[in-house]
């Protein structure tokens, strides 16, 4: 999908769903940019072997400027299996230069559209025992950027918790599976 908009002199941009190595290094170097270096969380929560556990079950998204596929924005999505099933956002990050161009919200929009696609294929390819039709969509989401993830529909769950040495609070988001809708 690439985007422009000339009113706002938005860069134009694709995403795309990761499917080479290289893709998903690009999704590295983004989230080292925003999360090491500008936040400076420890390299380890990016580079270590259970992320990239997580990174190989997950689907990576990838925001790059077109035509010079430049990489500015990358979000990653997994189902959680277990007692209580769930899709989990993740790693959002945009360099910092682009993020008043609300990339953002449109990696997230992304997202929860592949959350949809995936969540409908599996209801068709077996038998439907939830009683309602709603996916869960989890976020561990930075005190700082709550009320971004709230105007999704996301909801705070629980306590403010440490991950990686900074607050966090859980964020719920009930999504219904039927065609999507802007936010």
């Amino acid at each position: 999908m690439t985007t422009t908009n000339p009113e706002r002199d938005i860069p134009t941009h694709e995403i795309v769903l990761v499917r080479t190595p290289e893709e998903r290094q690009q999704c590295y170097d983004v989230r080292i940019a925003v999360f090491h270096i500008e936040q400076k969380f420890p390299l380890e929560t990016e580079i270590d072997e259970n992320v990239h556990d997580a990174d190989d079950k997950a689907a990576h998204f990838l925001l790059r400027l077109t035509p010079s596929l430049t990489p500015i924005g990358t979000i990653r999505a997994y189902k959680q299996s277990g007692v209580k099933e769930y899709y989990k956002l993740s790693r959002l990050a945009v360099l910092k230069d682009y993020r008043r161009y609300r990339f953002g919200r449109a990696l997230v929009l992304a997202l929860h559209e592949w959350v949809r696609q995936d969540a409908l294929k599996l209801l068709q390819a077996g038998p439907d025992t939830r009683p309602t039709l709603d996916v869960e969509i989890v976020s561990h989401s930075q005190i700082p950027v709550k009320g971004f993830y709230a105007k999704f529909g996301y909801e705070p769950q629980g306590p403010e918790f440490d991950e990686d040495g900074d607050p966090h609070q859980k964020m719920v988001f009930r999504m219904p599976l039927r065609p999507s809708s802007s936010v």
